[in-house]
């Protein structure tokens, strides 16, 4: 209650703007479930007349919209998730849009001439005041080096940072009180898509990140003319301000320029294809967003990759079970699929015969050829949803990048497939990680730690015991059914006992009986060693 009360006070006036508008947008359970309906501030609870008639999906997404750039990064990572959310939400979602109004020149110029050290109109040879692109974390404008080369200069939205890190301390105390609160909730896991959105918006808010990003991902193309990635002018870089090389490219949508370009359609398509994947399952890094703003098309069927902002990475784990992923698809292994998904889901306690049913579903419905791979992973990620499962962050982002890059390379060729086409990657990917190589390095890993844990052994035994001396080790047991237990251990003491009073006289009557000695005690005995056995077979049958 105190951290709730000193978070409300550290942000009240932002918190106060976001209930309004969720009141505003009929949203008033929201506000009541997050307790923060007792806010001073807080306007009328009547909601705004022209969105009554609305569903709660388009509620919920136009208020998303008026709350700004942390809420709209947020609902566009939602809608990327239909392993946590409905289509009837994700596909409304999907309509979030981070294009906005642009600030005026007057608000951001002493900003930019402060951070280059001069006025731009010094710095460059040409700089054209008005931006070319205005979204909600940055505004981006044409220009030319002194020396020549044509530039964009992207920059930050004034006063952002303040506002986005008060969104992302509100938002994640609510995600914590989400999960303390509604237990049904746990399986959406706040706290993590959180930490994501966390991660992902202050590496949009240092530019410089983005810049190495680019950099990073030039790197794996060093060696090919055919994928562009744009030069960074690190000189006038800086946390709010990225300058570039300017890519003159033509977007995969513009068909009549594809024509007038005589662009090879099906090659762009396979290029496209083969960046992605050998970034994702060969490197291991990828860009996050290659929708068809994100890549151009170039004269001699060359194609660009823009905007690093946000990358997506992969471990080698994760990369193996990918491949094992796309060999149980095209395989139609049930038991694959289901394996890789209870790998991935971790903790997660599944229905297993309702998966198994749905896994056997999901095989049934892609078992042509060819496969449309936007598809296929939105029907695995339904098949999460449906089993209680969700899936890692890391997949998750992976996942949409290739809905994204599959529905640009069939709009440039309707007739791709992806699954044919990520052959000779997915091979490279497989010699790279199951080579003589690449089994000595995880060979040189595993022997790393094991030789880690072996030379911490001694040091854990002598502590424990030592501790044992000083009588200073306890057990925490958590037990289920004691009542049940307690019960057992009885009923199993009394068989012991009756158990060892019947060995007892089978012991001592054996001899007896061969020499026929003492009759009346071997009588007396034989009867209560029978009636002994009797009972333990009368207890045996009870469970």
């Amino acid at each position: 209650m105190l951290k709730t009360a000193f978070v409300a006070a550290r942000d009240r006036q932002r918190l106060s703007e976001i209930a309004s508008v969720l009141i505003g947008f009929g949203l008033t359970k929201v506000v009541d479930r997050l307790g923060l309906h007792n806010i001073p501030l807080i306007p009328r609870r009547t909601p705004r007349v022209d969105v009554t008639r609305l569903s709660q999906p388009e509620r919920l997404r136009r208020a998303i919209e008026t709350l700004g750039p942390t809420f709209i990064k947020f609902g566009q990572i939602l809608a990327s998730r239909p392993d946590l959310l409905s289509p009837v939400w994700t596909d409304e979602l999907e309509k979030l849009h981070s294009q906005v109004k642009p600030v005026p020149w007057s608000l951001i110029g002493p900003q930019l001439e402060a951070d280059l050290g001069a006025p731009p109109q010094e710095v460059f040879a040409e700089f054209d005041l008005n931006p070319i692109a205005s979204a909600s974390i940055a505004q981006v404008y044409r220009a030319r080096l002194h020396s020549g080369e044509e530039v964009v200069v992207k920059v930050l939205r004034p006063g952002l940072r303040k506002i986005i890190e008060a969104d992302l301390r509100l938002m994640a105390h609510g995600a914590r009180i989400v999960e303390a609160e509604w237990p049904e909730m746990a399986r959406y896991q706040p706290q993590e898509q959180m930490r994501h959105l966390a991660n992902g918006l202050n590496g949009e808010l240092d530019l410089l990140n983005e810049a190495r990003n680019c950099e990073m991902i030039a790197e794996i193309f060093a060696g090919r003319d055919d994928i562009v990635i744009p030069k960074i002018f690190w000189e006038w870089c800086s946390e709010r301000v990225l300058v570039q090389e300017f890519i003159h490219g033509i977007s995969p949508n513009d068909a009549a320029a594809l024509r007038a370009m005589d662009a090879d359609k099906k090659a762009l398509a396979q290029k496209g294809c083969d960046a992605f994947l050998r970034m994702a399952l060969i490197e291991g890094v990828f860009h996050a967003d290659p929708h068809p703003g994100n890549l151009l098309i170039l004269p001699g069927n060359r194609i660009g990759f823009i905007d690093f902002g946000i990358v997506g990475r992969l471990s080698q784990k994760r990369r193996q079970q990918l491949l094992v992923l796309i060999g149980a698809m095209l395989k139609q292994d049930v038991d694959g699929l289901m394996a890789t998904l209870l790998d991935w889901t971790g903790t997660s306690n599944p229905d297993l015969s309702k998966l198994e049913q749905s896994a056997q579903n999901f095989v049934q419905a892609h078992s042509s050829i060819p496969l449309n791979l936007g598809l296929v992973l939105t029907d695995f990620m339904t098949m999460a949803r449906e089993n209680d499962l969700a899936m890692p962050t890391d997949l998750a982002i992976l996942f949409k990048g290739l809905v994204t890059a599959d529905g640009v390379m069939r709009q440039l060729d309707p007739g791709f497939d992806l699954f044919a086409a990520a052959g000779p990657t997915v091979r490279a990917s497989m010699r790279s990680q199951f080579s003589l190589r690449g089994l000595m390095r995880k060979a040189e890993s595993l022997g790393s730690g094991l030789y880690g844990a072996a030379s911490e052994l001694p040091t854990l035994i002598h502590l424990m015991l030592v501790r044992l001396k000083q009588g200073r080790v306890t057990v925490e047991i958590e037990l289920k059914g004691m009542d049940k237990l307690v019960r057992g251990i009885e009923r199993g003491a009394a068989r012991v006992a009756v158990g060892l009073v019947v060995a007892a006289f089978a012991t001592q009557l054996a001899p007896r009986l061969i020499d026929l000695g003492t009759p009346a005690f071997v009588i007396i005995g034989m009867t209560v060693a029978m009636l002994g056995i009797g009972w333990l077979v009368l207890l045996g049958r009870d469970r």
